[in-house]
């Protein structure tokens, strides 16, 4: 025997698996003329070792040695599943059922990599001839229940799924499946009582009791499961899924303690990606301390993950969203294409992803593109929605009110309670009952306590399902629902999807359609509107003027204007943003460049967080540099919710694009700077170019890249224009569509009344209406 491969036989033999990988991996490579069973040795050693890129080299080459060896085919559709390349793991099981057509484990290889590929048709077939093949064997059972599930075929396949567990009573998966489906139609109970079933036959099984979890926080009841889960603690300390589903739950109102528990998760287990990216996403969304420390040791974890090679949707998006927080464009290069990604995360049921493709969207096919990738979002969301439909009330009596509800979680101190405060102000009490649902899982502060008393009924329903939230709306009886969140932190748009009421429409809280067939409108003005009717899924719903106003939440005077201009108290002029780098790109950086570059000694001020971000830093310092622009003329502002006193230091604001401002574009305007913007196609395309086209400065939103360079250096040039806009431009607000916040909500008010007079085709139809 080659002495190679008797010191691997020996460190097989002693369980040192790295180490017989290492000779085999040596014998081979100096001698590849070795018989089948060394090449299935060293595949054995590589699937054991979680190592599927080497497995599939070796079994490529195994493959091509020993062309018809069913068993290394099967190993190397094993290790092309390992790496989600599903169709060349299809077609090496294929080829090795060819070779060995009642082989039972490559049959099964073959169904599951069917179902990866959502073919329950092809995957039940395979199942359903090994069930009856061995109609006692509760894997075969189980696999046909989940071939079964993927045709919507539930009824069939939970009794797939019972039939899998009573052939064997600790089959884990099987009862998990059946918990899941449950969870999935919102039958809370049901799934607590098969969880209490599955405990009764394996105590304690950390699945079961994490999946115990999983259910109340689909459920809503967080609360209910940070007990449930405190009271675990003291027996599993160092249970990894208990502290990573006890940060998880409690994140979003003790942020700080979650932390901890996310760390000791990490701690516990290093190298699980699931673990590490919710402990990335909580530094990330982490507001207390040091901001940009927090997104600084997010994006060090990141490029951790990335080392891991992931793989699945929700970890993409995770990292996606660090990345960007940083700037990291070469890493996000590496993440994958616009189309991939984003599809991923629609049909993974991650609409709040999508918000970040706004940004990195560079033409017309992108543009429809996007769109596509929010309809398959909402496909899936409306085809759960009707698996769990909700009760609806008879028709309320005629009482010639209208009632009409909003729906978000930012009706506190946020800029979308800012910009819909005007209605809460100037309530059309004459036609109108307002009704209010929040989410929000932190305490009442005062703009939510004053929009609370100023309406009929503020439902606050932070421990709610969705389906449930959607019950107690539908139980109101509205004329007309506006959700105002879109997909944002803490808020519940696939509420949407169960059509609470006959007519519903979207405005302000996401600047796209958001994918649902079942928001009727879209709120915006005759500048906002897409150029093309192709990207926008619903119908306009077309104010006059503007479809904002500006709160005195914020607009108010006691946000002072420095007297003068930046430039002439500090001796150059200053650009800025105070702009989400979710917004920035190369191209955005670039062009802010070139305009700097035309301004001899013009420097650019970041007004954000990220700015004590050390990565941060640098790759926006890089992006400049790159074009000639040194790093003494870049200023970072670091600062959070207080940044208005900061425009006193900047004299032009340059818009991001395609996504544009709109929160930051009306305060740099009321705090007297003017903002250049580029204006595109779609509704997200045209922010900008609505609030400065309403507050008389349409001149200054280009076309195009030139005309935007253009209209930058002429404002630059223009001291006169810019020291008259410092001293007037907040009366013109004030006097324009957007400051006259009482004939807004008149404007409002009469619009959504009209839509109202008008027949509710949709709702009529609604598929998930229970009679």
């Amino acid at each position: 025997m080659d002495e190679r491969l008797a010191a691997a036989d020996a460190a097989l033999k002693a369980g040192r698996g790295d180490e017989a990988i290492l000779r085999l991996t040596e014998l081979l490579e100096a001698d590849p003329d070795q018989p089948a069973p060394v090449y299935r040795a060293l595949l054995v050693q590589l699937y054991r070792a979680g190592r599927p890129e080497e497995g599939v080299r070796w079994a490529e080459a195994a493959a091509g040695r020993s062309p018809r060896d069913a068993d290394i085919l099967n190993m190397l559709g094993v290790s092309y599943r390992r790496l989600a390349r599903y169709p060349e793991a299809l077609a090496r099981f294929e080829q090795a059922a060819k070779l060995k057509p009642n082989n039972a484990a490559i049959q099964s290889n073959r169904g599951n990599v069917l179902l990866d590929m959502d073919d329950g048709v092809r995957a039940e077939a395979v199942f359903a001839k090994l069930a009856r093949a061995e109609p006692r064997n509760s894997g075969h059972q189980r696999e046909l229940g989940r071939a079964l599930l993927k045709q919507g075929k539930v009824g069939a396949a939970m009794t797939r799924l019972r039939q899998a567990v009573a052939l064997r009573k600790d089959h884990l998966e099987a009862w998990l499946d059946m918990i899941g489906v449950e969870n999935e139609m919102h039958r809370t109970t049901e799934a607590e009582a098969l969880i209490d079933r599955a405990l009764a036959a394996m105590p304690d099984h950390p699945r079961l009791l994490e999946a115990r979890a999983m259910v109340m926080r689909r459920a809503g009841q967080r609360r209910r499961c940070e007990a449930y889960l405190l009271e675990l603690l003291p027996r599993f300390e160092t249970a990894t899924w208990l502290h990573s589903q006890l940060g998880g739950v409690i994140a979003d109102y003790d942020r700080d303690r979650a932390n901890v528990h996310l760390r000791k998760a990490v701690e516990l287990a290093p190298d699980n990606i699931g673990y590490l990216t919710a402990l990335i996403e909580s530094l990330e969304r982490t507001r207390s301390g040091d901001e940009g420390a927090n997104i600084e040791e997010a994006y060090q974890l990141a490029r951790r993950a990335l080392a891991l090679k992931p793989t699945e949707p929700g970890h993409l998006k995770i990292l996606n969203e660090v990345l960007i927080r940083v700037c990291a464009f070469d890493d996000l290069d590496r993440l994958g294409d616009f189309k991939t990604l984003g599809r991923g995360w629609a049909a993974s049921n991650r609409h709040t992803a999508l918000l970040k493709q706004l940004a990195f969207v560079r033409g017309p096919e992108d543009r429809l593109e996007l769109v596509e990738q929010h309809r398959i979002w909402g496909r899936l969301v409306e085809a759960k929605a009707a698996e769990a439909p909700i009760r609806r009330p008879a028709p309320r009596a005629a009482d010639g009110r209208i009632r009409l509800g909003f729906m978000s979680s930012d009706l506190r101190q946020h800029p979308v309670a800012y910009f819909a405060l005007p209605l809460f102000d100037h309530v059309d009490r004459q036609r109108f009952d307002l009704y209010c649902y929040s989410f929000f899982q932190g305490d009442e502060d005062p703009l939510q306590a004053y929009i609370a008393k100023q309406v009929t009924a503020f439902r606050w329903l932070p421990d709610k399902s969705s389906r449930e939230i959607a019950q107690t709306i539908a139980d109101d009886q509205l004329d007309m629902l506006i959700e105002l969140g879109g997909s944002t932190h803490m808020n519940r748009l696939d509420v949407m999807a169960f059509r609470a009421a006959p007519r519903q429409a979207s405005w302000l809280g996401y600047p796209h359609s958001a994918g649902l067939s079942t928001i009727d409108y879209f709120i915006c003005d005759p500048y906002s509107a897409p150029t093309d009717p192709a990207l926008m899924i619903e119908k306009p719903l077309t104010m006059p003027h503007t479809w904002l106003a500006l709160g005195r939440a914020v607009f108010s005077e006691n946000r002072p204007i420095t007297d003068g201009l930046p430039e002439e108290r500090n001796g150059f002029l200053t650009f800025g943003t105070a702009n989400n780098p979710h917004k920035y790109s190369r191209a955005v950086l670039g062009a802010w460049a070139r305009v700097m570059a035309a301004v001899p000694g013009s420097k650019f001020a970041f007004v954000r967080p990220e700015g004590s971000s050390a990565s941060f830093r640098r790759n926006v310092l890089a992006q400049f540099a790159s074009h000639g622009i040194g790093e003494e003329r870049i200023v970072f502002h670091t600062v959070r919710g207080k940044h208005l006193p900061y425009y006193n230091e900047i004299d032009i604001t340059l818009d991001p694009f395609p996504l544009t401002g709109g929160t930051t574009t009306t305060e740099a305007l009321w705090m007297g700077v003017p903002a250049v913007s580029l204006r595109g196609e779609a509704f997200f395309e045209r922010l900008s170019y609505s609030i400065l086209s309403n507050a008389g400065l349409g001149d200054l939103v280009g076309a195009d890249l030139d005309q935007y360079q253009a209209i930058a250096l002429k404002l630059a040039g223009d001291r006169e224009r810019r020291r008259d806009l410092r001293a007037t431009l907040r009366d013109r607000i004030r006097n324009s569509p957007l400051g006259r916040t009482d004939d807004f909500a008149r404007d409002f008010y009469d619009m959504v009344a009209g839509a109202v007079a008008e027949t509710p085709v949709k709702a009529a139809t609604a598929g998930n209406t229970r009679r």
